[in-house]
Formats: structure tokens, sequence, C-alpha cells
């Protein structure tokens, strides 16, 4: 195979970028360190949960538009689509692409796309412009080079990576044309210019408002709970004013971006990003104090009925009817749970997946029999509109109920 494309990362982001670019008879070749991941695509499988994603690949993988390797090899378009977490003290860890840079700066010539996909730290694209420059000196300005952000909802990636508008900015007037020219053979929404420092900050601002924005309702639903008031309601009825449109709260944040990249501002902007940083401080908050609010309803069954309870923890992924784990409050509030418990019997439940490395999962339905209290975490669509008894004690952490 000869690809047009090399896609650094076969992740939540870039198999379906992958996938989508090969749907349009481009040929690519996706690139991950994981060879089981590897081996999944090159069979015409998925490792992931997204609808319309596994029909896409295996007839990308069948025309022979789409394959996987542990290793990149000559293309004339190259996308980073790997993850940047942070480290221990929040702080951006961009270590994944420059690793991911590293892997193709001696098959990059003259002419070559590079774009970063990741979510990244101001100044990244810069930074990696410099790393290849410094190893590849005779391809400065003979190469193009942009940011360009996903801007997708897990759940409805497919659709969205054709439909929503993107930002793409180059490092240069040149590069931010060749990408926009690389995107438009794929991308129905509008195409933004701009340049790549605006980019990348435009991402983390992006995840920013919406992180403000959830935290204004959880420290609702914070207030509400010491005021004796029904949250939910409460939202309702104050959206009713014609300009008031008031999140629905939860367990707290999680996912690869929300829960993420407002640490990025924060980490490089600490004095100025007063607002942010509250937010981060209380969805993060919200996770613990649904766990002492588990805790404390279980302490009150005992002293009630003399026994210990059965608890049934509803979800684990961070948002509804998905099987992304990551960053998700639901996941520490188990911890948290299992952590002070002595034994007694927890049911884990996610209906999204069929195993956990750690957790022994539980069918819905079996743990809503079998338990005392149900704590629902996540909003999936097989916990609602669920009889339940009751004699059982419910914690709805997630709306359940509206």
């Amino acid at each position: 195979m000869n690809p047009e494309v090399v896609t650094i990362g076969l992740g939540y982001i870039g198999l379906p970028t992958s996938a989508l670019i090969a749907q349009h008879k481009t040929k690519v070749l996706g690139v991950d360190i994981n060879e089981r991941v590897v081996e999944t695509i090159n069979q015409g499988k998925i490792h992931i949960v997204e609808p319309d994603l596994d029909g896409i690949v295996s007839n990308a993988v069948k025309e022979n538009y789409l394959k996987a390797a542990t290793k990149a090899v000559e293309a004339n378009v190259y996308l980073i689509v790997v993850p940047t977490p942070f480290k221990g003290n929040h702080e951006p860890d961009i270590s994944f692409v420059e690793s991911a840079t590293k892997g193709v700066i001696s098959l990059l010539k003259e002419g070559d796309l590079y774009i970063i996909e990741s979510t990244s730290p101001v100044g990244t694209t810069e930074k990696m412009q410099q790393l290849i420059y410094t190893t590849r000196p005779e391809l400065k300005n003979k190469i193009f080079m942009a940011y360009c952000p996903e801007r997708v909802l897990p759940g409805n990636v497919m659709y969205e990576l054709v439909n929503n508008d993107r930002v793409i900015g180059g490092i240069d007037e040149a590069s931010t044309e060749k990408a926009i020219d690389f995107y438009a053979k794929y991308v129905k929404g509008d195409l933004h210019a701009t340049n790549a420092r605006t980019a990348e900050m435009c991402k983390l601002v992006e995840n920013s408002s919406r992180d403000v924005q959830i935290a204004f309702a959880n420290e609702l639903s914070l207030i509400c709970d010491k005021a004796d008031i029904n949250v939910w309601e409460l939202i309702n009825l104050a959206n009713k004013h014609p300009r008031v449109n008031i999140l629905q709260p939860g367990c707290g944040v999680g996912g690869h971006c929300i829960a993420v990249d407002p640490y990025f501002i924060v980490s490089d902007y600490p004095m100025e990003s007063k607002i942010i940083g509250t937010a981060r401080e209380v969805n993060n908050y919200k996770s613990f104090w649904c766990a002492e609010k588990i805790q404390n309803a279980k302490l009150k069954f005992e002293l009630a009925n003399g026994r210990k309870p059965k608890t049934a923890l509803m979800g684990l992924a961070f948002k509804p009817n998905i099987d992304d784990l990551r960053e998700s409050p639901a996941k520490y509030i188990v911890q948290k749970v299992l952590q002070g418990s002595n034994n007694e019997e927890h049911f884990i439940v996610e209906p999204n997946i069929d195993s956990h490395n750690v957790y022994k999962l539980t069918n819905y339905k079996d743990a809503l029999e079998k338990a005392d209290i149900i704590a629902f975490l996540v909003a999936h669509d097989e916990f609602k509109n669920l009889k339940i008894s009751n004699e059982k004690i419910v914690l709805d952490f997630c709306g359940i109920d509206i």
C-alpha cells in the first residue's frame, strides 16, 4: 500500500478520521503502538464503540483504502492524532505529540503537509516546527504545517467529523491554505482560517467554556441539596427565561477534553485564569461530594437495618451511551466508594463494556434487583424508565428521573 495520508494514533478520533478519509477513496495508513489495535483494524473490525464506524472501517479495509501498522511509511499528508494527557501537577504532557512527530521526521519531504489534531498547549505547533527543522534543516520553509483540532461528540463522531465547522491554523498563510484544501475534500462544514496559536487556544477555550457552564450547574446542585430544592425542577423553570440556558448537573466532568483542556490554560496562565481554575475545582469536588453522599447513605442504612447494604453503582463511562472511561468521574466515585467499604457487597454496572480489568461488572437488571441502594452515576439509556421498588434507596446524580 502506498498511502496518501498517514494518521498517527488510532483512538477515539484517529480511527474515525482515518475511516472518513478512506471512505473517500484516499489510501490511509493508520499507525498505533498497540499491536492488538492494529491487528483488529486490519481484520476490518474496531476496538472502540462508535455508531456507524464499524461498517465504514470494514468496507475501507476490504477495499484496501485503509490499513493499520505500528510504524509510519512515506506519504504526502501526516496527521498527528495522539493523546495529550497532563502530568501529576496538571501540567500538559506533549510527549506523545513529540514522539509521533519524531516517528515521521525521517519520512518528510518537500511539499508534505503535517497537521496536529491533538489538543495541545499554545505554541505546540511551533515547537514541533522547531523540532522538525532542527532535525531536518533542509526542509525549512519547504513543508506545510498546521493545527486543526477536532470538535466531535463521542457517539456522533462520524456525522460531526463531516458536518462540523473546523478551525485551521497554519504556521504561515501558505500552510493554512494547504490544510484547508486537504480538509475540504472530506468536510462539509465551514473551514475557518487563522494561525496556529489561535487555533490551539480556540480548542482549549471551547472546552473551558463548557467546563465553566457545567460547574455552574454542579454548584447549583450542591446549593439545592442544602436548600431542600429539586435542582432538576429549578433548572427547568429557570430555563423558561428566554435568555437563560443552564446545563444539567452531573457527578463531575470527564473525558479527555473538558476535564483536561482547562488545565492547559491554567498551567500557562495561572494568574489570569481564575474562573477557569475555579470551575475545575467545583467539578472535581462534585465527584468527591457524590462519593460522600453514597457513603453516608450506606451508613444510615446500616444503622437503621442492622446490616450492611448492598449497593449498585450505575455507570462507569464519562458520559451517557459510550464506552469511554477516560477521566470519568463515575469511575473515580466507584473507586472512592470501594476504598471505604468493609465486607460490603457492591454491584458495578456499565452496559457499554463487556468487562473491566479492575471491576467485576454486573448486569443492570440484576443489580437493581439485588441492591438496597442504587446510585445513578451516568444517564445511560438503559437506566431510564426503570421500575424501581419504593423500598430501594435511590441516589440520582445525573437526572435519571427527569
